[in-house]
């Protein structure tokens, strides 16, 4: 599980709702099912009318990977490789066939196959970077998903108030009714700026550096087995492994930043 998504979430709601009762708002009030319903279902029919059925399936299935908490398992990657590296030079390629079955990472085992099949480093390589963008982009289209989630519930939230407005000015003839009415309204706005700032838009930048970090590590891996197939000494391996570690590590922050 990862530590910090939902804790994040539930932070996030608790000290807003927290900050609102300490200025003697009252909870009950922001309670509102008709708001909910108009800003969720509208948001997700927006959603739904923008995005292809199966990129809003995507984004489903990506709940998975922002709920979930991989380790980062770099250095022993490097390490992994660089035995690797050290078996082929010594005994040869074909002796890495034997460390086939003892590879759990799919995409390693996967990898390290097409060096003991004996495939051209072009064919090798363009295989694995279709591979590498395909992954990545699954993600990407999920947060992308979220993005445009959260770009849709702040708007429709200002429509619920609007809708929430007309139902008071219809009751003008009874004022007790105007202050629950206008309260009830604006919940709308809050429900969509809410949902949108505390829940879509962070899980859409979480899936985004996600699918960095898991793209970092597969070109990472493909480098290495590309490495030891033209042959590298294995301590020059290491050596740009790390560096490259190192390299490609800011390059994805930036741009995840943009």
């Amino acid at each position: 599980m990862d530590k910090t998504t939902i804790p994040g979430i539930a932070l996030g709601i608790g000290l807003v709702l927290f900050g609102f009762s300490m200025e003697g708002g009252h909870l009950g009030s922001l309670v509102s099912l008709s708001a909910a319903l108009i800003v969720v279902g509208g948001a997700l029919g927006a959603v739904l009318t923008a995005t292809p059925m199966g990129d809003v399936i995507a984004s489903v299935k990506a709940l998975k990977e922002a709920l979930s908490d991989r380790k980062g398992d770099i250095p022993q990657l490097m390490t992994q490789l660089v035995e690797l590296a050290t078996v082929a030079r010594r005994d040869g390629v074909l002796a890495l066939e034997g460390k086939l079955q003892e590879l759990k990472d799919p995409f390693l085992k996967r990898s390290l196959g097409f060096l003991v099949d004996g495939v051209e480093a072009s064919v090798a390589r363009t295989a694995l970077e279709t591979e590498i963008d395909m992954e990545a982009e699954e993600l990407v289209v999920a947060a992308k998903t979220y993005e445009t989630f959260g770009g849709f519930l702040p708007t429709v939230g200002v429509l619920g108030a609007v809708l929430g407005l007309i139902h008071v000015m219809e009751n003008l003839n009874d004022p007790s009714k105007l202050g629950p009415g206008i309260a009830v309204a604006f919940s709308a706005t809050v429900y969509g700026v809410g949902a949108a700032n505390l829940i879509a838009l962070p899980l859409a930048n979480k899936l985004k550096r996600k699918a960095a970090i898991e793209r970092e590590r597969k070109v990472l891996i493909a480098e290495g087995i590309l490495s030891i197939q033209e042959g590298l000494n294995p301590r020059i391996l290491e050596e740009k492994l790390k560096a490259f570690a190192g390299s490609h590590g800011k390059h994805a922050k930036s741009a995840e930043k943009k």
